[in-house]
């Protein structure tokens, strides 16, 4: 899940909630695939879908502008067929109910029926800022229902294997829960003796 991952990397690299996917059953994971355009301007992306590999996630700085709509239905149905892995969108799109109702993850900040131009030129394959933050070529992107996680590429297979250990650990909370062990963990107890709540020694 991205909680687990922005957990095992610092409380970090999550994108501005306002960044939601259209359907809370989309997910996607794979190497970013970055593009810069200016505001209401989709051709860059337009360019980037037909440059992507197949896995990539395209994710567009589009400078939070929600004045239009810098992809549609027509768009995701395009990168799908190339093998996109999905669109993560710092602007609006449209035809969100269509969309919704498929398979290709499009995550975005809002919706808008206005189209874009095509007429800016714009960056793709550079690093880019999004929802908060700093996105290169090839990091991992993963998103789900709560949101958008990034894992610089560099630190990946570190992050993504302590976050299946923590995975493992909250199965074994839930079981051991299930099970009837409801009483106050030890991180608890520690975490309140070190802030000074209870006295060592002491218990809730």
């Amino acid at each position: 899940p991205a909680s687990i991952l922005a957990d095992v990397g610092g409380r970090r690299g999550t994108l501005d909630g306002a960044i939601a996917p259209l359907s809370k059953k989309f997910k996607l994971a794979g190497p970013a695939f970055p593009v810069e355009v200016r505001h209401g301007d989709n051709l860059m992306i337009h360019a980037a879908i037909a440059l992507a590999q197949p896995g990539d996630v395209i994710i567009v700085d589009g400078k939070g502008d929600t004045t239009c709509a810098l992809t549609g239905e027509i768009m995701a149905t395009h990168a799908k067929l190339r093998g996109v892995a999905g669109f993560v969108i710092d602007a609006a799109t449209r035809d969100t109910a269509e969309v919704a109702a498929g398979d290709f993850p499009v995550f975005s900040r809002g919706a808008n029926p206005n189209g874009p131009t095509k007429a800016q030129p714009g960056r793709i394959g550079w690093p880019i800022s999004i929802g908060g933050c700093m996105v290169n070529p090839g990091d991992l992107v993963v998103g789900d229902a709560d949101g958008v996680t990034i894992i610089p590429r560099e630190n990946a297979a570190a992050i993504v294997g302590a976050a299946q250990a923590k995975v493992d650990a909250e199965t074994k909370r839930f079981k051991d829960m299930a099970a009837g062990d409801l009483g106050a963990p030890q991180w608890l107890i520690d975490g309140l003796v070190q802030t000074g709540v209870l006295k060592k020694g002491e218990m809730l």
